[in-house]
């Protein structure tokens, strides 16, 4: 016959351990929620304090894991639950460590359906750049259920594993998207899993094809993020929204995200790389246009004097083009001071080149032209394969010109100049040849920061 007071020894046993699990998930919970929602009560003076302070709660809530005897205090049916919420204890620090591996890996081998600890050793996986592993974990918590949390990360996963074959690429970004899309439907509240759509819409965008509806829907994401307060307070939101601010060469708002970017976490260095190099891109346009390269007066007006109409080549005034849905287009040459702001319909330009921008992002590749009324204006040119471009001295024509007036004025930055934005190389004839379509490449932006 079974012992009556052993069986309720047990019940007391488990009864205890349950408010000790209890206890243990409440404090974890609110050690999450100090770190996530740290700028909600805190500063963003405080930003380089805040993983000090929260490693510190971290190591007073572990102490009390470790008082624990597992062997006498946690029944065997609850201990899967203790070795997750331990490990998650430990995980929560950016870096790796290896004791929330250990403590992961029991509470998955303890009970395999505990999706939690999946994802949990997933990420542990990933901090420590085992990519493999970490792509397993959280495929296999989706055996289980299909949640965001795995579906978001294996969406930033597949868009950063490269493939050979450009098909394959293709296939992965896509199916990067779809995951993300799909973690998004299953909670829309969930900043974190929007800030990765709009990653991903991001990678699309620049891979496979760059359609500005494509970057709509990024810098929609990226909006919806920021209605979270845990999502808003991530670095990562702000410096991949200011590197597609930057392509749309909205540069004012893009310094902005850099520098938001740079206060929620000054030890990460991208976004202050980003916020310099920006900041002496935009110096070296104005400077470029303003001095016009600052060539000497004859020369410059031996170059300005060379201009041929017949270097508009195929762009004359007797040939017809196609642009769009327009047909049979005639061009009429006209200066640069003439230009008007946005597209310029029926227009055509031809100058020299007086100088370019050499920096470490070569995205774009910026020039400046001037023409017979003596202005200068800077070129941008987007997906120009590297080591290509146009040199001092070179004849430059586009038709239909888009010119943008780039003004601001802040503490952090002055500038106002004048750019042609040209997205296909092929438009440009450089000293009355087509540039070829050898000399085109896809500019590659990745984000960074999504495997913390």
């Amino acid at each position: 016959m079974p012992n009556n007071s052993d069986e309720d020894s047990n019940q007391d046993n488990l009864e205890d351990a349950k408010e000790i699990l209890q206890k243990l998930s409440v404090e974890l919970q609110e050690l999450y929620s100090y770190r996530d929602l740290f700028f909600e009560k805190h500063p963003v003076e405080m930003a380089s304090e805040k993983n000090k302070l929260i490693e510190e709660k971290k190591i007073l809530l572990l102490e009390k894991f470790e008082d624990i005897d597992v062997e006498t205090q946690i029944p065997i049916q609850l201990r899967a639950q203790f070795h997750y919420l331990k490990g998650k204890c430990y995980n929560i620090s950016p870096s790796y460590d290896s004791s929330a591996i250990q403590c992961l890996s029991k509470a998955v081998k303890l009970n395999p359906h505990m999706v939690s600890a999946w994802n949990e050793l997933g990420e542990c996986y990933w901090k420590n750049m085992n990519i493999k592993e970490a792509k397993a974990s959280f495929e296999g918590a989706l055996k289980h259920e299909r949640n965001r949390l795995s579906l978001r990360c294996l969406s930033i996963i597949v868009r950063q594993e490269r493939f050979g074959r450009k098909s394959e690429t293709t296939d992965s970004v896509l199916k990067s998207v779809e995951m993300a899309k799909e973690a998004v439907a299953l909670d829309t509240k969930d900043g974190v899993s929007w800030t990765v759509l709009g990653n991903a819409y991001l990678c699309q965008f620049f891979i496979i094809s760059q359609d500005p509806a494509t970057l709509k829907l990024c810098m929609s994401a990226y909006k919806q993020a920021k209605l979270d307060p845990i999502a808003k307070g991530q670095p990562d939101l702000y410096y991949n929204e200011g590197v597609a601010l930057k392509y749309e060469e909205c540069y004012g708002v893009a310094l902005e995200s850099f520098m938001k970017a740079s206060r929620l976490d000054p030890g990460w260095e991208p976004p202050q790389q980003a916020l310099t190099e920006l900041l002496q891109y935009l110096n070296d346009s104005q400077q470029l246009q303003r001095t016009r390269g600052k060539l000497k007066g004859k020369r410059l007006a031996q170059m300005i004097q060379s201009i041929d109409e017949k270097m508009l080549g195929e762009y004359g005034p007797s040939t017809f083009h196609t642009f769009g849905t327009r047909k049979n287009v005639q061009l009429k040459l006209t200066r640069l001071d003439a230009l008007q702001e946005g597209t310029n319909e029926g227009s055509v330009i031809l100058g020299r080149v007086v100088g370019s921008i050499h920096n470490n992002n070569s995205v774009p590749f910026t020039f400046a032209i001037v023409d017979s009324s003596m202005s200068c204006v800077c070129v941008t040119v987007y997906n120009w394969a590297g080591g290509r471009g146009a040199i001092i001295g070179d004849a430059v024509c586009l038709p239909e010109p888009v010119v943008k007036t780039h003004k601001h004025s802040s503490d952090v930055a002055k500038y106002e100049f004048k750019s042609i934005r040209v997205n296909n190389p092929m438009l440009l004839l450089v000293n009355g040849r087509r540039v070829g379509r050898n000399q085109v490449a896809s500019t590659l932006v990745t984000s960074t920061y999504e495997a913390q």
